[in-house]
């Protein structure tokens, strides 16, 4: 829903509108589009990012008693940097694949024919612009919430789920518009408007969409990405402190 079109009667204006054009000209396998690019890289990367996460918060003094702002959010966007800059290629592949091409293997060799390894990079700026902030926002509502819910901060898996969820929406929401820019890079080859397929930096992204829909443009998507994580930052939040209660317990 975050792709921008030339033409207005091809723009999805709801996820129940997009649900049902998808699946009436893809068929409910068109729902799962670029799902194979997202398993392949989705493990690894969330590895890589608790890892980063744990070792650079131990490191700058975030377990100390008390909530520590600072190494906390330091620790966070370390996290997301090192993860990013291995999930970026499959997140490009997962926009791209059936656009117009069938696999995973397909679209990366087709890409990086064209366009080299730049191609898979070429988002990842602003990718970093979204999920800095994505994170940094992330972080300090579940920390709040989870404080909010559980003052005495014992383990407690509802409570992870429902801050985890809250923190995702509020995340989710207040950085759409550079996630619609960020789309707009990882996809401008399959584009027919030039100025979208001219597009190369997050400053030229912003202008083509401001000048295509004005401010409208950036909020594109923004309901599917809430739903998207609400229940994945719920699923992430309550596996991470599972683990970590795990861990520390056994």
């Amino acid at each position: 829903m975050q792709v921008l079109t030339a033409s207005p009667a091809t723009a999805y204006t709801g996820i129940g509108q997009a649900l049902s054009r998808i699946s009436s000209v893809e068929g409910f396998r068109g729902l799962w589009k670029g799902i194979a690019s997202v398993i392949l890289g989705a493990g690894p990367a969330h590895a890589l990012y608790f890892g980063t996460y744990e070792i650079v918060k131990e490191a700058s003094g975030g377990n100390k008693e008390g909530f520590q702002f600072l190494s906390t959010s330091m620790a966070g966007a370390s996290a997301t940097i090192v993860a990013d800059a291995f999930m970026n290629p499959f997140d490009v592949i997962m926009q791209m694949e059936g656009n117009p091409y069938t696999s995973v293997l397909q679209c990366a060799r087709s890409m990086y024919r064209s366009e080299g390894l730049r191609a898979f990079y070429v988002s990842y700026p602003i990718t970093l612009a979204s999920s800095v902030p994505f994170t940094a926002a992330q972080f300090a509502a579940y920390e709040w919430a989870k404080g909010l819910l559980n003052p005495k901060d014992t383990y407690s898996p509802l409570t992870h789920a429902v801050a985890g969820g809250f923190a995702g929406a509020t995340a989710a929401f207040l950085t759409n518009p550079l996630d619609v820019c960020k789309t707009l890079l990882q996809t401008r080859g399959c584009s027919p408007v030039p100025e979208i397929r001219a597009a190369t930096t997050i400053s030229q992204a912003f202008r083509v969409i401001y000048t295509l829909e004005g401010w409208r443009g950036f909020a594109r998507g923004v309901m599917p990405r809430i739903f998207t994580h609400m229940p994945s930052n719920a699923l992430c939040w309550l596996s991470y402190e599972g683990f970590r209660f795990a861990l520390h317990e056994f």
